[in-house]
């Protein structure tokens, strides 16, 4: 039986936070004396939790490399910002269109194993998966911004936790990474995946395109297309 490793990525692919992700970790920024106005060139997408603290110092002045207890730390204390924006303004995120039934649809499919390859930390992917009602425990396997810095080390660490549903590593096309950004397009070169891109983040269907992604997609509400890209069709 052909079987697939889909790894979604979370921010701008599954859904938005209406905003809390980026209020959290400014203000935890701002207790290492850097201030928005300083960080507004900052992008997010496509980068890990670690990575965007680091960013953010930089950008305040502030010189790295940074011990990881300093990154820690932050991180820390954005995931009680997240938690605490979020209890107030989860009715600000929103799913992104075509998510829900295509991940029911996945879910069904027996020869696909579900999982997240995102830069989000594992609490904070959950604060944002539970806050929009998309229940974390269907995806069963996961790496995560917490497990490295940089993304492009997150594919293997995901195909290394598949192995009790493959029976081995998985690898090349039976890894599917479905992201919104140049980064997850490129990021799953290292284990041969196939990247299945969509167009509702920060990024057009040409700049997607442009970084070499099998398939992209407007959006993902043509759930029997996108479940076929999936198996290379």
């Amino acid at each position: 039986m052909t079987r697939r490793l889909v790894l979604f990525d979370i921010d701008g692919t599954l859904l938005l936070s209406g905003g809390a992700g980026r209020r959290a970790i400014l203000a935890a920024i701002a207790e290492e004396g850097v201030e928005p106005e300083m960080v507004g060139h900052v992008r997010f997408d496509g980068k890990t939790d670690p990575q965007i603290v680091a960013e953010l110092l930089d950008a305040g002045c502030h010189r790295g490399p940074y011990p990881p207890e300093r990154i820690e730390a932050v991180i820390d204390r954005y995931l009680a910002n997240l938690e605490a924006d979020l209890a107030v303004n989860a009715h600000q995120a929103t799913v992104m269109p075509g998510v829900r039934p295509l991940l029911d649809l996945l879910h069904e499919d027996e020869r696909i194993v579900l999982g997240l390859l995102t830069g989000n930390v594992v609490r904070g992917a959950r604060l944002k998966l539970e806050a929009v009602g998309l229940g974390a425990d269907r995806f069963l396997v996961g790496a995560y911004g917490s497990d490295h810095g940089i993304r492009s080390e997150l594919p293997p660490i995901a195909a290394a936790r598949a192995v009790p549903h493959f029976g081995r590593v998985p690898g090349g096309p039976e890894i599917v990474i479905i992201g919104d950004t140049p980064a997850d397009v490129t990021c799953g070169q290292c284990v041969g995946a196939r990247s299945v891109a969509v167009a509702t983040g920060g990024y057009t269907v040409d700049d997607l395109a442009g970084a070499g992604a099998h398939r992209v997609f407007p959006d993902l509400s043509d759930i029997a297309t996108v479940h076929a890209a999936i198996f290379g069709d």
